[in-house]
């Protein structure tokens, strides 16, 4: 069957009223996202759990120097992943090969040495850097410049996010901290303490499961994401292979002679040492690409005035989920310690908190939709609707201000003070995530859409390894000083961004 003819066949079949390919991508991403969340669930719990109960035994600040810096490269990297796929190996492939990298990852962490946890890390980190921006750019060629469905189809792709994040939580975690399965694992000979890497061992498996339904189901994609972008000559070809596999080469050195050198005793590197490389290196590209952009020439001036803006919000942005993906560290430790893990008679693991969020997401992002629709001409202008985002997102932790009080005379706190908290920040990631996204893409100059999107990716990245590192302090400071800083930092940056709310308004032009 020729490309035309798969191309064709892929535009009259349909689901849902979408394109059938979007039944493949939808699965695929439902299956990766369970596995990086069924994960991350786990991963700063398993890290500062004691050696005997399984886990490493690291202390907060250094589960949290290695967390930031796993969560910060996996968007980081989708940076080298988005310009490998569209320079030399396309989209498809580039999804393809980050997803077996991805399987591989948790596989590895499946087995209880800390070389093979590392590894496994990095292997999830350059996987995901192919797999994350290149399944959404597969999902847009999907239809036509001027189809009407793309943001219908865009809808139900995030909900196959959503689901696979909410699901996977309550997998993972039951593997790897409900004592039913311990006490199973021992009456069958196993060692109880290994529970966590069956659960990081689920999380391979859901990987596996997205790989064999992506290529079962790549013929429904038609042509989509197939091909690169074609250089303009075959020596441009070549010296573009040349610079890809030099890249490419460097790198491997690079990464491999730490971590031998690292295994080996050799480079006496501790893991926060490269957390605070890996900062200084986010700041430094950072301040260097927005050098470039502010202060190369070339721009109009009304192009110029909307890259101020995407400055702003950038800084927003960073501010946001520096706050929000605490979700994975100090609220997490604030789950498995400091919360009672009951409710109305049904015990539960602390891992399972992870699903909240999606599961607010499912149901509250229809509403926020229609909310913006009925609003019509009292719609929130975008300056509005990121500075809600950062209020809600900062009110989320002063909510917990009281249950840490609480917890200092030595008690478990009620769980819906995070339930309570997980609503705010769900609330605050819908005013704030969508509307980031597409401000990014109408504010942009028409020649750098796609590199502002990677800015995007920019953001959550220093906002992760921020987050991470702020979960490094549950240890050494009060959590009524963590909270209350926290949340007093995500309000305070809200409401100065709504005083200059009008004249941002201004400078975005048309752009509404």
């Amino acid at each position: 069957m020729t490309a035309t003819e798969i191309t064709a066949q892929a535009e009259t079949r349909s689901w849902a009223g979408h394109p059938v390919g979007l039944r493949t991508l939808f699965f695929t991403e439902m299956w990766e996202r369970f596995s990086y969340y069924g994960m991350r669930a786990l991963l700063i719990l398993f890290i500062t759990a004691p050696v005997a109960a399984g886990g490493l035994g690291f202390n907060a600040a250094t589960a949290g120097a290695i967390y930031g810096v796993y969560t910060s490269m996996v968007f980081m990297m989708s940076l080298p992943g988005g310009w490998l796929a569209d320079r030399l190996l396309g989209q498809r492939r580039a999804v393809l090969y980050g997803g077996i990298l991805i399987a591989c990852g948790h596989f590895s962490m499946a087995f209880p040495t800390i070389t093979t946890f590392y590894l496994g890390l990095v292997l999830i980190v350059l996987g995901s850097g192919l797999l994350k921006p290149n399944i959404s750019v597969i999902v847009g060629q999907l239809y036509g410049p001027n189809d009407q469905r793309r943001d219908a189809g865009f809808s139900i792709f995030y909900m196959g996010i959503n689901l696979g994040a909410f699901l996977a939580p309550l997998v993972t975690g039951f593997l790897a901290q409900s004592p039913t399965f311990r006490s199973w694992l021992q009456a069958h000979g196993f060692d109880a303490g290994q529970a966590w890497h069956w659960g990081f061992g689920a999380a391979g498996i859901g990987m596996t499961f997205g790989l064999i339904q992506y290529v079962l189901g790549a013929r429904r994609l038609g042509t989509a994401g197939l091909y690169p972008v074609k250089p303009s000559s075959e020596k441009a070809a070549a010296e573009l292979r040349r610079r890809a596999f030099l890249g490419i080469g460097v790198a491997l050195f690079v990464v491999g002679g730490l971590a031998v050198g690292m295994v080996s005793g050799m480079l006496p590197l501790t893991a926060t040492q490269i957390a605070n490389a890996a900062g200084y290196l986010l700041l430094a590209i950072t301040i260097a690409f927005f050098a470039w952009l502010f202060f190369s020439g070339g721009w109009t001036r009304e192009e110029r005035r909307r890259l101020y803006v995407i400055g702003v919000f950038f800084l927003a942005a960073c501010l946001f989920w520096s706050v929000f993906e605490q979700a994975g560290s100090t609220l997490n430790l604030f789950a498995d310690r400091d919360t009672r893990l009951e409710l109305f008679g049904w015990h539960f693991q602390s891992a399972y908190f992870q699903s909240v969020n999606s599961l607010f997401i499912i149901a509250l992002a229809p509403v926020f939709a229609w909310l913006w629709i009925r609003l019509r001409k009292r719609e929130p202008s975008t300056p509005v609707k990121f500075s809600l985002g950062l209020i809600a997102v900062g009110a989320g932790f002063a909510v917990l201000v009281p249950a840490a009080t609480l917890t200092t005379r030595g008690g478990l706190v009620s769980p819906f003070w995070l339930v309570n908290t997980y609503l705010l920040h769900t609330c605050a990631e819908l005013c704030l995530s969508p509307v980031g996204l597409s401000a990014m893409t109408k504010l942009a100059p028409a020649r750098i859409v796609g590199l502002m999107m990677g800015v995007w990716f920019l953001a959550l990245s220093v906002g992760d390894y921020m987050g991470g590192r702020i979960g490094g302090l549950y240890e050494s400071l009060p959590l009524t000083s963590i909270f209350g800083v926290v949340g007093a930092f995500g309000i305070v940056a809200g409401i100065v961004l709504l005083l200059f709310s009008r004249p941002i308004k201004r400078l975005m032009g048309e752009v509404k």
